[in-house]
Formats: structure tokens, C-alpha cells, sequence
């Protein structure tokens, strides 16, 4: 069994405040399966994310919103397609949006709850995070690095847009990967 631990961590580096992210140096990343032998892996931009860090990193908040639009797999006609009313229907659903709803500790890894909104249905997410570190850039800002990483079912929000194969099977994976690789900086007062 593993124990859950909601006693204030020490992690070194760590600074309460306000951060904000620093979309040049983050990215959102997905991997999905492709006709069941393959995957195929896009990127997404963040258009804001902002951490309320106090004292106790337990008692964070994070909201993030991404840009659906922007969903870039290297090729324009998939991208298209997956623009389109069959997949996220980014012109009614222009975003998707990540609100935390508790941080915690198990097993010794940093693990964020919350609330996921795509393609207008809002379902519950827990990201197992590892942190980079902090330190300080060579412009006097204080920075931090994560990486983040869940699994979803893209069914579950409505995308269920598919293909047979006649080899058996379908074109497209449930399963989705999303992973965050994330950089922050510590907002000065």
C-alpha cells in the first residue's frame, strides 16, 4: 500500500509566490496510436499557465489553458482534420483548460489533481510530476522546470471520431499521452 503524504515537503529551491509560465522554454506534447502499430506525436501551445505557490506546495494552485488551435502533427491535413468538428471542433472548443484541485506526495512522487476541459466536457486528471529544478537566469529571474505526464481517453471527452481497418482494429488510439515539459518564472512584487 502506498502511504500519501500531506505534510509541507522540503524541496530545495523552492519559493512561494506567483508564477507564470515562460511559453518559449514550455511545451505541450500528446502521443497517440496510429492504425495500431504506430504512434503519432503533435504539440499544442500554451497560451497561459500560472502556479499560486504558498508556503505549503500542497495548497498550490494551477490553471492552464491551452491553444486547441494550434495543434501542429507535422502535417497540415491531419491537422486540419483534427481542427475540424470530427475531432476538437476548434472553432466552438478553442481551448483546452487544467484547473487543480489538490497537489500531493505518494509513493515519492509529486502527483496533481485536477479538472481537464476538452471539447466542452470537464473530467478529472491526475499529472505525475517531475520537477527539473530552480535556479536563477542570467536576467535576474528565478525560474523552475517540470515535466508532467497523464493518460487519457479521448472518448471520454467527446473525441470518437474513428476508421476501421480492414485488417481489423481502428485508425486512431483511445489513449492519449499528454506530457508537459514546463518552465516557469517567479513573478517579482
Amino acid at each position: 500500500m502506498t502511504d500519501t503524504t500531506t505534510a509541507t515537503p522540503e524541496i530545495a529551491g523552492y519559493k512561494a509566490g506567483t508564477w507564470v509560465l515562460d511559453a518559449a522554454h514550455s511545451d505541450v506534447q500528446f502521443t497517440v496510436r496510429h492504425m495500431m502499430i504506430s504512434k503519432v506525436r503533435g504539440t499544442f501551445g500554451v497560451k497561459s499557465a500560472t502556479i499560486i505557490a504558498p508556503e505549503n506546495p500542497f495548497d498550490a494552485k494551477i490553471e492552464a489553458t491551452v491553444d486547441v488551435t494550434s495543434v501542429n502533427t507535422r502535417d497540415e491535413g491531419r491537422d486540419t482534420h483534427l481542427r475540424s468538428a470530427d475531432f476538437f471542433d476548434a472553432e466552438t472548443y478553442p481551448t483546452m483548460e487544467f484547473h487543480s484541485t489538490g497537489v500531493r506526495l505518494e509513493g515519492g512522487k509529486f502527483l496533481v489533481d485536477g479538472e481537464l476541459t476538452l471539447h466542452g466536457v470537464t473530467k478529472p486528471v491526475t499529472f505525475d510530476v517531475d520537477f527539473g529544478g530552480f535556479g536563477q537566469d542570467p536576467f535576474g529571474n528565478y525560474k523552475a522546470g517540470a515535466t508532467a505526464t497523464t493518460v487519457i481517453n479521448r472518448e471520454d471527452f467527446g473525441l470518437t471520431w474513428n476508421a476501421a481497418l480492414e485488417t481489423g482494429g481502428v485508425l486512431v488510439g483511445k489513449d492519449v499521452t499528454i506530457e508537459l515539459d514546463l518552465q516557469g518564472s517567479l513573478q517579482q512584487d
